[in-house]
């Protein structure tokens, strides 16, 4: 009987049950995964299952992240039985045929299975290596096979982790000398699949808890194997506070709270997870586990099983690296840094390498002479503490950045995230066509965070192309062709007709290129003003706000939840809807990147994106129509056009492409369409 490729849906649960029993057979090699991670990847598209005579004789399970166009294999396995009959290859092709629009796949396999040869026959190709988080520490190869898009892609992603902290529970699941039960859960967090995605961390009250053990041999063992987590050392003041908010909030909300001292233990996990600045707290404890919304409304922390974890690690890793909720709400102030302080940045921005604090007070000093007018921006938080340094110039056609740095800050991850998209905006305001940092010790979260920008290493440098075309394929090429040839870089060879998904990375990372002739399609979002105001300042409030960091890099509006044809990736023109024409309202005034559209109930919708700010709860749920539900538009990289398109421009512009417009509700417009009103916006005459 022939074999049969099946992309299993959640709907057929026989073929995902043996799906699961034929991984079951194989945890030694390919790790623990809980049933449900098999169900999650059959509802997203990413379980393909090898069937024959009704059987599951090989499957593969694989990952489509949102945030990036790759596809992460995480498991391939066939029946050792049914081995040499070319399934494993089967599947590979299947996927790659599927999902061509995508850059490539991605893959990871312990050296010690001695597997290359498999690897090259299936057409990957060695990508770098990893130490695992096992308990033996073993070496991980990277595997890739490119899909024929353009290469200088596939070094577009962040390597930023997800961390986690884990209570005394998950931990013992993980290093204890004697299995404990259910620790299966627990184990999934060490698949080699995730070493990149997730880095565990202890708190004190774990290393208290260790202390307790009364085995002298298994405590000594527990203690060593902390070696292999990051240790966090929260303020132990602010932890003692917000313990005791927490303990209250407890008290109050369960209707049968426990013992206070059982109480304590837990929140004291909370309490050191906030104020470390994390916002997940991995554990198996059913009691810890009852005060996840305790957790959540006084600390901001989510108190998750292992299980979510291995479910939902993209979108907790960016609710994590990204929080411009807590970015707003934060009274950031930025000035030049006056001369003669730079001593006073020493203790704030950490040295590293062969950098000592003179050494980097004395920088700064270089940077203020006669002969080059270098601007030295200062960011500090509402205390005052400085949290953010850059320096820049523009010299010719290049945005020259020697020092960009970030310190230690519980959102230092989402600053370093914004100061990128600053310095490109900066670059693009001043004419530039290069941003080329130059800090030969740049922040470690400013480097993570650089790949899904575009930067990439130039002889220590990062270096950004700022590509300033909206046209075809062959247009875009041209000048980014040229701009990369200063850079002694490959010029990358773009098609007419490219993918959605990879024109969408194209246009990230040439921000502000706009790619017309591609698949990425192009929709007219109408916009209330007072919804406008909150989200891009236009029009403009009464009481400015403060624009230390400009516009966030991204946001999340909410509407009814009736299709109007949106797609992912895709471009978003925002129509004022409301007010006087070309004054406040009906007028064209920018455009963004969609990322994520996502129809669910108001709740769920504001739980996901809260930490993208603005909405409140009472305004998820006022678009949410007779069904119940509404639907939410991620989107990021705003641009706020020099000069908004008014109504009768936008009309004008139609009538030339012989179109007529809908402005009613979301629309889906014609490439063409996009560029005449992203031109006209950007009309300097």
């Amino acid at each position: 009987m022939a074999i049969k490729l099946v992309l299993v849906s959640p709907a057929q649960d026989g073929l995902v049950d043996k799906a699961i029993a034929l991984g079951n057979r194989y945890t030694k090699w390919l790790g623990l995964l809980a049933p449900p991670a098999y169900r999650k990847a059959a509802e997203d598209g990413g379980l393909l299952a090898a069937v024959e005579a009704g059987e599951v004789i090989g499957y593969a399970l694989f990952g489509l992240p949102k945030r990036s166009a790759h596809i992460r294999l995480a498991h391939l396995c066939v029946a050792e039985e049914q081995r040499g009959r070319g399934i494993g290859r089967q599947l590979v092709e299947s996927i790659k045929e599927r999902y061509s629009h995508r850059l490539g796949i991605k893959a990871k396999c312990r050296r010690d299975y001695e597997l290359s040869g498999m690897w090259r026959k299936l057409g990957f190709v060695p990508q770098g290596e990893v130490r695992g988080r096992g308990r033996d520490g073993e070496i991980l190869d990277g595997w890739w096979l490119d899909l024929g898009h353009p290469d200088l892609f596939t070094e577009m992603e962040s390597d930023a982790l997800l961390v986690v902290t884990v209570d005394h529970g998950v931990f013992a699941d993980l290093r204890a000398r004697v299995d404990t039960s259910g620790a299966e859960e627990s184990r999934a967090l060490e698949a080699g699949w995730m070493t990149d995605l997730v880095e565990l961390a202890y708190t004190p009250q774990l290393f208290q808890q260790l202390r307790d053990i009364s085995d002298t041999a298994e405590r000594q063992h527990q203690r060593a194997a902390l070696s292999g987590l990051r240790k966090l050392a929260p303020d132990a003041a602010a932890v003692d506070a917000r313990c005791g908010e927490l303990l209250q909030a407890a008290l109050d909300a369960l209707p049968d709270p426990a013992s206070a001292g059982d109480l304590q233990l837990r929140l004291q996990y909370v309490a050191e997870t906030s104020c470390a600045g994390l916002q997940v707290l991995v554990t198996r404890d059913p009691l810890l586990a009852s005060l996840a919304d305790v957790a959540w409304d006084v600390a901001r922390v989510r108190v998750v099983a292992p299980s979510a974890v291995t479910l939902h690690v993209d979108e907790l890793r960016q609710a994590q690296v990204y929080r411009p909720a807590d970015l707003m709400g934060t009274e950031f102030r930025s000035s030049e840094l006056t001369p003669g302080s730079e001593d006073e940045l020493v203790a704030f921005f950490p040295q590293s390498g062969d950098e000592s604090g003179s050494a980097f007070a004395e920088r700064l000093r270089s940077l203020n002479g006669d002969r080059v007018a270098w601007r030295r921006e200062l960011l500090r938080d509402g205390q005052g503490r400085p949290v953010a340094l850059y320096a820049w110039v523009l010299d010719g056609r290049t945005l020259l950045v020697p020092i960009l740095r970030t310190a230690a800050h519980l959102l230092e991850e989402s600053l370093a995230r914004q100061l990128l998209f600053l310095v490109k905006r900066l670059g693009r305001e001043c004419g530039a066509e290069i941003v080329s940092i130059q800090d030969p010790h740049l922040s470690p979260a400013a480097r993570s965070a650089a790949g899904e920008d575009g930067f990439l290493e130039r002889d220590g440098m990062l270096v950004a192309l700022l590509v300033d075309v909206c046209g075809t394929a062959a247009e875009v090429e041209a000048v980014a062709g040229e701009l990369a040839r200063e850079l002694n870089a490959e010029a990358t060879d773009l098609q007419s007709g490219m993918p959605a998904e990879v024109a969408a990375l194209v246009e990230r990372a040439w921000w502000p290129v706009k790619v017309i002739d591609s698949e990425l399609p192009s929709f007219l979002v109408p916009i209330d003003p007072r919804w406008s105001t909150e989200l891009f300042n236009v029009p403009a409030m009464l009481i400015p706000r403060s624009e230390a960091l400009g516009i966030s890099r991204e946001h999340v509006y909410y509407r009814s939840s009736g299709h109007r044809g949106e797609s992912v990736p895709a471009r978003l023109l925002w129509y004022v809807s409301k007010g006087t024409s070309g004054a406040e309202g009906q007028m064209v005034v920018g455009c963004s990147r969609l990322d994520e559209v996502l129809i669910d109930t108001p709740d769920a919708l504001f739980s996901k994106f809260e930490h993208l700010g603005v909405y409140g709860r009472a305004e998820v749920q006022k678009a949410a129509d007779v069904s119940g539900r509404a639907m939410a538009l991620r989107f990021s990289d705003t641009e706020i056009f020099p000069k908004p398109v008014t109504l009768r421009r936008l009309n004008y512009r139609a009538g030339e492409l012989g179109l007529r417009l809908s402005l009613i509700s979301l629309s889906k417009i014609s490439n063409e369409l996009f560029q005449a009103v992203y031109q006209e916006g950007h009309r300097t005459t």
